[in-house]
């Protein structure tokens, strides 16, 4: 997949799961950031690959919707002392970047259905 937001979104999977790897000891913590942001580049590669118009553009706000709430759980881990808050301003400010990759995506593909 070529896609520069499909990679990005990837790159910021695997850094956030290097940081929990073995430290946090809050599974609930960690499971629901770990489901949130494997959302992101999977529904991205999800929705490229359906036939429909609409499909892509389906997916793609799902994985919008993904990264709202990775950049809410990165914030939560801030204040309560999970996440470093320099890694963790880092960390959304990439999810913010990624979410603007997929809103102008959305956008492509809602001017060409």
């Amino acid at each position: 997949m070529n896609f520069e937001v499909w990679k990005r979104s990837a790159r910021l999977n695997t850094k956030l799961y290097l940081y929990f790897k073995e430290d946090l000891k809050d599974y609930g913590f960690k499971d629901r950031n770990t489901r949130s942001r494997l959302s992101v580049p999977s529904n991205i590669a999800e929705g490229m690959v359906r036939i429909s118009q609409q499909e892509p553009k389906r997916f793609i706000n799902i994985a919008q919707g993904s990264i709202a709430e990775l950049k809410t759980q990165i914030w939560i881990g801030m204040k309560i002392n999970y996440i470093e808050k320099d890694k963790g301003k880092y960390l959304v400010n990439e999810a913010s970047k990624i979410a603007a990759m997929l809103g102008g995506l959305h956008h492509t593909f809602s001017t060409n259905s």
